[in-house]
């Protein structure tokens, strides 16, 4: 009989839940394979039926992209102000999170939940604000694509070649109130996209050479279905185990395998291996203990094991259960998971047992609702022999030491000197009962078989001493032969059901142990903030969850395996050549291992959710325990505590050392500032003498007007590093606003080769500039600033007379590479980048004067401008400076006639 009553403590969870829920909002995200399959639209409209039914609607955020559609549907519909957040001399606008909580209304619009907010604002992440209007009672409505999923983001990556940065945790769309796929064909989609109502025409052309190929489309597409399918199969199965539905719902296809300890496991699991690769569908292997099989030989459990292992490793969820009646478990375990198919193997039917009922049909009568797939098993030897001889399971169970045959009988000779002495107060029923209990007694202390021992004992002993007449084993009543045959059963049942449940109690126990276990770690490790300590912390759980010792072996920056971290009492002798494998792959390797198997220690590589910091070793005593579904993912915690503890670690020294850096820039940036502005004066005074010098009458000696010239250049000469000591502090203290116009780049050009003839003047500097460049949207001085620079740098490290080539290129239509190149020695091998680091020179020995700023400003002026700027040498010898412009919407303008600027700058 399966018990179908709901359990308690589940409705117990459940009504708590339901009143967590009931305070927060409820989050509706509207979910797409890729932009432009009308996920806003949908939004909106939502939206607007919400608004017709009275709902307090407001946008919180609404990104259109200039569809014209979409923006009809604002129109009524109250929008909360965006604040301003100024970043990089820029002023952005963002979601006012504190006004939305003042405002507090019904429901509120959040587009585009994997936005990235602005540095500065409450919370990075969107999701993050969206979560704090929820925990207020706030209804949001959100859109997704399929892309920004955390789970999927490498996937679409490796589908389309391009990598979305902004993500949402997995969780916080499963935790959704309420999903709606929006789906579009791919055909609607391109055709969308070619009539502007995605993009704008050129950009629309790109999209579609690139992310927006029909094949990426339809897989991005099966994506987001797949995606949604899932998420519906666990509410159908939450709503199932809400409502306490008992039959399996065949929704989905899934498969259920279960095996035993006989011979032909492999075959099971091999056979349900290929039913679900060509169904494409989840599959579960597991392995039901009940009390007749905990007396396994090692030789069968280790066969057990290693048919859950083969399961594992092909790709199912395995799982190793306790039960009395391994019949009702299953069927439990597969109505609990939806598993609509259950494959067992098909048992040999005896022609002299004719009464006998399979496995399979006994499933099948239990459970109607459940598909019953029978697999063919090679009959063994040991197969008939079990047939053959069916008492010997039943004796296999009734084992027990002698000590607790003797046990179990002193039980029975206690109760009845108890009982003697009670025989003229109590009737002979009540007597019965207290050799009932000396069976339950030796049952719960010393298993089944001293337990039916005592059965037997206790109704001879009944018999003998109660039972008229007394002493003697006749009896003078028929109807006392009842009472003997009852007693006897009652007591064999009772023995049987409490060895269960002492079964049952010690699985439960060795639950708790594992819990309690993992527990007291993740404690220890939270409080951890050295290496040393989480080595310890390794070292001591190992010991008392696996018995075995531990290492850790930790990696660098540039992935190179350390040594392994000591600790009290020694580390196990690591093999760092299989450390090495097991971190680069990402596999684990050694003992118990299809890698290396013949190491003696198990090598995990500790993956933490940024990347894999090191590699956890293991020297354990009795590597087949792990091969247990529950010692394995136990272990696979393990690791992935110690490999979370070590990233934290990590982090939190990282986060010290970029504070004192942080300290270190501000006070160098102070003292800079603090010493260029005192050295201006002087230097001005110095430039004034020298021109002084030169007007005096009567006029200078030869030799005085050169003092005087080379004094007024050095003193120039250092008044231009002054000022590039004021530029850098200024720029890192974020104080330089940005004055960015529309303007053509050749402007800019002529002026920067203007500001630098001296310093240019011994060489041949050429203009190589396209004519269709698009205007650029940038701080005419700024990039002034950085051209001259660049040009001033090829002059000083390139011989008089050598070429230097300013060019320049619309690249991919989004930005612009502008580049000064030379011909001269080029840059150190190894340098290119290095060289960009303040107060860094290309040469440490160099007697070209200057600090090492140059190339700092021109790559921060760069950055405020949103772009970026490197270095390489050229192939046919010299260096080569590039930096990018982004090229934006640009305004129309009439481009007719002879651009002036240019010829002047060829000239």
């Amino acid at each position: 009989m399966i018990d179908t009553r709901p359990d308690p403590d589940l409705l117990l969870d459940k009504i708590k839940e339901e009143e967590v829920r009931s305070a927060r909002g409820k989050l509706k995200i509207f979910f797409g394979a890729s932009a432009g399959v009308g996920k806003t639209y949908a939004m909106l409209s939502a939206a607007r039926q919400q608004t017709d039914q009275g709902t307090d609607v407001v946008i919180g955020v609404v990104e259109t992209h200039g569809r014209k559609e979409t923006e009809a549907l604002l129109a009524g519909l109250e929008r909360l102000p965006l604040r301003d957040v100024f970043y990089r001399d820029k002023v952005l606008k963002e979601f006012d999170i504190d006004g939305a909580l003042a405002r507090k209304p019904a429901l509120i619009l959040m587009d585009e939940l994997a936005h990235s907010n602005v540095q500065g604002s409450r919370h990075p992440k969107r999701w993050q604000d969206v979560d704090e209007l929820l925990s207020s009672g706030i209804d949001v409505y959100s859109t997704i694509n399929v892309q920004h999923l955390e789970t999927l983001n490498d996937v679409v990556g490796g589908i389309t070649g391009i990598r979305v940065w902004e993500t949402v945790p997995d969780h916080v769309f499963d935790a959704a109130d309420e999903v709606v796929l929006v789906d579009l064909p791919p055909d609607e989609l391109l055709q969308r996209l070619k009539e502007g109502k995605v993009y704008l025409p050129h950009q629309a052309e790109r999209a579609i050479q690139n992310f927006f190929r029909k094949g990426n489309l339809i897989a991005l597409r099966e994506l987001a279905l797949r995606r949604t399918a899932d998420r519906v199969d666990s509410e159908m199965i939450q709503y199932r185990r809400d409502k306490s539905v008992t039959r399996a719902w065949q929704t989905r296809e899934s498969l259920l395998a279960c095996i035993g300890p006989g011979e032909g496991g492999d075959r099971i699991v091999r056979s349900a291996a290929r039913v679900a690769a060509k169904l494409d569908v989840p599959w579960h292997v597991i392995y039901v203990e009940t009390p007749e099989l905990r007396h396994l030989s090692e030789k069968q459990r280790l066969h057990i094991l290693k048919n859950l292992k083969m399961a594992q490793e092909t790709g199912a969820e395995t799982a190793s259960l306790s039960g009395s009646d391994a019949v009702e478990t299953i069927i439990d375990y597969a109505r609990d998971h939806n598993l609509a198919k259950v494959i067992v193997g098909r048992d040999h039917v005896r022609a002299w047992r004719p009464w006998y009922r399979s496995f399979a049909d006994r499933v099948g009568k239990h459970a109607p609702d459940l598909d019953v797939i029978q697999v063919a098993r090679e009959e063994s030897r040991s197969d008939r022999r079990r047939d053959e001889q069916t008492d010997d399971s039943l004796l296999d169970r009734l084992k027990a030491p002698w000590q607790s045959f003797a046990m179990s009988a002193v039980l029975c000779a206690m109760a009845t000197v108890i009982a003697m002495p009670l025989h003229s107060v109590f009737d002979l029923a009540n007597i019965a009962m207290l050799f009932l209990m000396a069976v339950v007694l030796a049952a719960v202390r010393y298993g089944l078989g001293p337990a039916v021992a005592a059965a037997f004992l206790n109704v001879a002993a009944f018999d003998f001493f109660f039972v008229p007449p007394r002493f003697s084993f006749a009896v003078s009543d028929v109807q006392y032969l009842m009472t003997f045959a009852v007693m006897l059963a009652v007591g064999l049942v009772t023995a049987k059901l409490t060895a269960g449940l002492k079964l049952q109690a010690r699985v439960a126990s060795r639950r708790e142990q594992r819990i309690r276990a993992l527990y007291e770690m993740s404690r220890n490790l939270s409080g951890a903030l050295m290496p040393e300590q989480i080595a310890e912390i390794s070292q001591r759980f190992a010991a008392s969850g696996f018995d075995a010792r531990a290492a850790i072996v930790l990696a660098d920056e540039k992935d190179r395996l350390l040594e392994p971290i000591p600790v009290p009492g020694g580390v196990p002798a690591v093999d760092m050549g299989i450390s090495q494998w097991s971190f680069d792959h990402g596999t684990e390797a050694g003992c118990g291992t299809d890698t290396l198997s013949g190491s003696p220690l198990l090598y995990i590589p500790l993956k933490a959710p940024m990347r894999t910091r090191g590699v956890l070793v293991l020297d354990i005593r009795h590597p087949q325990r792990l091969m247990a579904p529950e010692q394995r993912r136990l272990l696979d915690t393990f690791a992935r505590l110690i490999a979370i503890a070590i990233e934290r670690v990590h982090y939190v020294d990282v986060a010290q050392t970029t504070t004192v850096q942080m300290e270190s820039e501000r006070l160098r940036n102070s003292l800079l500032s603090a010493i260029s502005h005192d050295l201006r004066t002087p230097l001005a005074a110095l430039v004034g003498l020298a021109d002084s010098m030169s007007m005096t009458q009567p006029p200078p000696t030869g030799q005085q007007t050169e003092i005087a010239i080379s004094m007024r250049e050095e003193a120039l000469r250092m008044n231009s590093l002054v000022n590039n000591l004021l530029d850098m502090a200024r720029l890192q203290s974020g104080a330089v606003k940005l004055n960015r116009q529309w303007q053509p780049l050749e402007e800019v050009v002529g002026s920067a080769i203007k500001a630098t003839g001296t310093a240019i003047a011994l060489h041949r500097v050429s203009v190589n500039l396209p004519d269709d460049l698009p205007l650029l949207e940038f701080d005419a001085v700024l990039i002034e600033r950085v051209l001259s620079n660049l040009l001033e740098n090829a002059a000083k490290y390139t011989p008089p007379g050598s070429q230097i080539v300013i060019g320049a290129m619309n690249v991919a239509r989004d930005h612009v590479d502008i580049w000064v190149e030379d011909n001269g020695p080029g840059l150190p091998a190894g340098k290119e980048e290095e060289i960009f680091n303040k107060f860094a020179r290309g040469q440490k020995e160099s007697a070209t004067p200057g600090v090492g700023l140059g190339l700092a400003i021109c790559r921060a002026i760069v950055e405020a401008h949103g772009g970026s700027i490197r270095a390489e040498n050229r192939r046919d010898g010299g260096a080569r400076f590039v930096f990018s412009l982004s090229c934006g919407n640009p305004p129309v303008v009439d481009t007719t006639g002879a651009d002036l600027a240019s010829e002047e700058i060829q000239r």
